[in-house]
């Protein structure tokens, strides 16, 4: 490897006598004077829009009423996506394609044909939706109807759901309820349990009757505050109607 063959000129140190300075070798006849030494990770051009990070961001929102395209793929693809999480109602989707502002033509026929095809079934969501929360939450009947007509679901197929919950059902829901509830109130008296459990069972919608009788029967055969006078079941406070029953 040969090596630079050009003038070198030597720094002498002023100060220090005797002692050489660093070499250094002459700009050759090929070297640009002036050029600026170049630095590693250096600053991003302020007139490049891709290095400022000013290009339009062409992604979009994932919302399918931002996409363009007929009012009818919209609210299929509106619809779709509402799907995907949970079961819902005629009423429902078309509650949310109104929102959307997707136009009433296209959205019926959008709801029709998801009819047709089974991707909704109100008879199907009132059974299911009876069963979950008459097991789950122990509502009754009164209340589960209450909530099937907010979801859009009346008429004779809310009633063949209803009808999957009879007397007995409700009444052993209802006692679960209270045997549940009862170890919180052992601190209370009978009379202020009374009302308590009653109450708790009028906002599942059950009946003052029916709710008066299974809160008598568990507090008898567990021994409740059986020193404590009964409350008086005739108070209107105790079988006061819930707010959503209209």
């Amino acid at each position: 490897m040969t090596g630079w063959s050009g003038p070198l000129s030597e720094e002498i140190d002023p100060q220090r006598p005797g002692r050489r300075g660093r070499r250094t070798r002459a700009p050759g006849p090929g070297d640009r004077a002036g050029r600026p030494r170049r630095r590693s990770g250096s600053s991003p051009d302020p007139d490049d829009p891709a290095a400022a990070g000013t290009l339009p961001d062409d992604r979009g929102s994932g919302d399918p009423a931002d996409e363009p395209g007929d009012p009818e793929s919209v609210a299929r693809a509106i619809c779709l996506r509402a799907l995907t999480g949970a079961a819902k109602t005629r009423q429902q989707l078309a509650d949310l394609l109104a929102r959307r502002g997707i136009p009433d033509d296209a959205a019926t026929a959008v709801l029709d044909r998801f009819g047709e095809v089974g991707l909704i079934d109100d008879a199907a969501f009132a059974r299911a939706w009876v069963t979950s929360r008459q097991a789950g939450r122990g509502l009754a009947r009164r209340a589960l109807r209450a909530e099937l007509r907010a979801k859009g679901v009346d008429g004779e197929e809310a009633e063949q759901a209803l009808a999957e919950v009879d007397d007995d059902d409700e009444r052993a829901a209802a006692r679960r309820l209270v045997e549940r509830r009862l170890s919180s109130l052992r601190r209370v008296d009978r009379p202020t349990a009374t009302r308590r459990l009653i109450g708790m069972l009028a906002r599942k919608g059950y009946s003052g009757g029916l709710a008066a009788g299974v809160v008598r029967d568990v507090l008898d055969e567990t021994g409740f505050g059986t020193d404590d006078p009964d409350p008086d079941l005739h108070d209107p406070d105790l079988l006061a109607r819930p707010a959503w029953d209209t």
